[in-house]
């Protein structure tokens, strides 16, 4: 069943492809969590070499990026973590996460991705070759959780290739960003007033 912001982000217990433990909305930072099929999707590939081209200026806004695939470590390994990747990878073969977040199934979603995104899907598979052409049938989502652990954002994708815009990323960090100024100048302390010499 989908999520419904605004909400708690579920609670898991994730590791990274690495071993080690993945916490959401921590230490005051916001998360970008994006949900993907199999490690070698098109589709997914190509969202995460855009995300690796924002990752930098992102980061520096106060937001951690994980990316979750159903797929073994060893195939996000060879697909996706093949090159250096400057955000957290997760890999979820049993599918657990995708199931507590409401991640979807649709073969008639996935036809209408490889129906009318064929230039993303022609760039996806330059980068995981013909094995992009046997992925399953999930569909993707985004989920922008803020520093406290609240979903603030969902975006279940139409089809196979429907992400979340960078621009709906950059308002949620603005926003983030505003109500932590505002709450700084709430906590300063008040001048004195000013008296004549």
């Amino acid at each position: 069943m989908r999520l419904i912001a605004p909400i708690d982000a579920p609670r898991l217990d994730l590791l990274d492809i690495y071993g080690k433990p993945v916490t959401l909305g921590r230490d005051g930072r916001r998360t970008l969590l994006c949900f993907f099929r199999d490690a070698a999707c098109p589709f997914c590939n190509f969202r995460i070499y855009e995300l690796t081209q924002h990752h930098p200026a992102l980061h520096a806004l106060g937001l951690d990026i994980v990316a979750v695939f159903t797929s073994t470590p060893e195939e996000v390994c060879r697909f996706v973590a093949r090159k250096p990747r400057p955000f957290t990878v997760i890999a979820d073969p049993t599918s657990s996460a995708h199931a507590a977040y409401g991640i979807e199934r649709s073969l008639w979603r996935k036809l209408k991705a490889i129906v009318t995104r064929v230039p993303t899907l022609l760039k996806g598979l330059r980068i995981v070759g013909l094995a992009g052409l046997n992925t399953s049938n999930l569909m993707p989502a985004d989920f922008l959780i803020d520093e406290r652990g609240r979903i603030a954002e969902v975006h279940y994708g139409s089809d196979a290739g429907d992400r979340i815009p960078f621009e709906r990323v950059e308002l949620f960090l603005a926003r983030g960003l505003s109500q932590r100024t505002a709450s700084v100048e709430a906590a300063a302390p008040a001048l004195p007033p000013l008296t004549g010499p």
